[in-house]
């Protein structure tokens, strides 16, 4: 059976790519064509030659091949036919039902979550980023192991007898052994660079600059717009997943006052559920920011399906969706009666395009209004056994001053917005007395 492998650059022999989209029972016609549409653009940026395509409608979710036998069948001709060779299905499948594909079509078949996990493995630059991405990709390729070995799965071992295990299950074995020491070893380092990056985040955090991460739908524009406040230099190309490692920079806003924009990588509809999890570290600066920047492409037909992606992966990560500014980029690309429709529905909106600078000042005004109110400098007498709470406050605000007293830890701290709950019944209007400034 053929294994599949579409990173271009160690298997060059895929090239043919026929579509396969998926309309589920509660989704229309008009949705599964825009996905369909992500999809090709999708493959396209990994090079791959698209002869034809074709969509299947679920009523039912058929355990062998996702969508019925029939329809099944009839796409597998008819990529048969345009000579393709890979199968790209628009949907998760579970190995059973890659392996029953394959057997149908007699060519490679994989799935949309593969074609994602190849991009993100040819655009991971940093330490960090390099290792998520081979985590998730050895947990996806673990339960489809026994895909490589099915023509061995009949045959004996030359010494194994009549009570020998098959030569395929032997490999099967050795290779499982393999992929998941390989993810112990991978979360060890993810855990040491983990490590790396919160003694990075802490000392950022000690001090009064203000985080706010940029966030949205790939191929929204943000790497684009961090370049056009900070003069950042990040790479943005019009692909998807153009950039995946973080990139942190300062913005000085209007007033003098210095904060930190966090660009970060971009979301989309049906992300692998290994990339979120591989990813979580990296969207951890996202939910300890201070407040987030989502970038809506004003472009895009399907701008509420990416709004809503957004705030999903936003919310799965804990993030406080009320500490947002939403931003409206590529303007110059949209028509006056587009843009009306637009802020009925986001009437909070920032227009802006990054391409032509149009509404940067607007923007860099309301993140200095947003900062403002960040920097409001409050104090509080934390009891001795609130430990959680004072790591809290250290994790989340930046310490002006903090003093051991007999009461309990007195601290001065600035972004107390983002703990206003959890603190206020320690605040405090003034100082005590035996205060005397500084850390202790």
């Amino acid at each position: 059976m053929p294994e599949s492998n579409l990173n271009p650059d160690s298997h060059d022999k895929l090239t043919k790519a026929f579509l396969v989209g998926i309309q589920l029972p509660e989704a229309t016609r008009e949705e599964a064509e825009e996905l369909l549409e992500e999809l090709r653009e999708l493959v396209n940026t990994l090079g791959l030659e698209i002869v034809g395509s074709g969509i299947g409608r679920i009523r039912k979710r058929n355990p062998a091949y996702a969508l019925g036998p029939g329809t099944a069948k009839e796409l597998a001709e008819a990529a048969a036919q345009v000579e393709a060779d890979v199968i790209i299905i628009d949907d998760p499948m579970t190995p059973a039902q890659q392996r029953n594909w394959e057997k149908l079509a007699d060519m490679s078949v994989i799935d949309r979550q593969e074609v994602i996990l190849d991009i993100f493995a040819s655009r991971a630059h940093t330490r960090e980023a390099t290792l998520q991405v081979a985590l998730a990709k050895a947990q996806y390729a673990l339960p489809r192991l026994k895909r490589r070995w099915t023509h061995l799965s009949r045959q004996r071992g030359a010494a194994g007898g009549l009570g020998g295990r098959a030569e395929g299950e032997q490999q099967l074995e050795l290779d499982s052994r393999v992929v998941r020491n390989k993810i112990a070893k991978l979360h060890e380092q993810l855990a040491e660079v983990r490590k790396q990056r919160d003694t990075q985040r802490q000392h950022r955090l000690r001090k009064p600059v203000p985080v706010a991460t940029i966030v949205g739908y790939t191929n929204a524009g943000k790497s684009s717009l961090l370049n056009a406040l900070t003069q950042a230099g990040v790479f943005a190309e019009d692909k998807l997943f153009a950039t995946l490692d973080p990139t942190v920079r300062r913005f000085r806003l209007p007033g003098g006052q210095d904060i930190l924009l966090a660009d970060t990588v971009g979301f989309i509809r049906k992300l692998p559920h290994q990339l979120v999890e591989a990813f979580k570290a990296t969207l951890e600066e996202t939910r300890l920011a201070d407040y987030i920047i989502e970038v809506l492409d004003a472009s895009a037909p399907n701008l509420a399906a990416h709004h809503a992606t957004t705030r999903q992966v936003l919310q799965d990560i804990g993030c406080e969706l009320n500490h947002t500014v939403t931003v409206l980029n590529k303007i110059d690309q949209v028509t006056p009666e587009q843009i009306a429709t637009m802020l009925y529905k986001f009437p909070d909106a920032l227009l802006v395009s990054a391409k032509t600078g149009a509404g940067l000042d607007d923007l860099a005004s309301e993140l200095e209004a947003r900062t403002t109110e960040l920097l409001d400098t409050a104090m509080a007498l934390v009891p001795h056994d609130r430990y959680d709470l004072i790591a809290k406050i250290h994790n989340f605000c930046s310490i002006i001053e903090e003093t051991y007293l007999g009461e309990g830890v007195f601290l001065v701290f600035k972004q107390v917005d983002k703990i206003r709950e959890a603190v206020a019944p320690f605040l405090l209007d003034a100082r005590p007395a035996e205060a005397s400034g500084g850390f202790k």
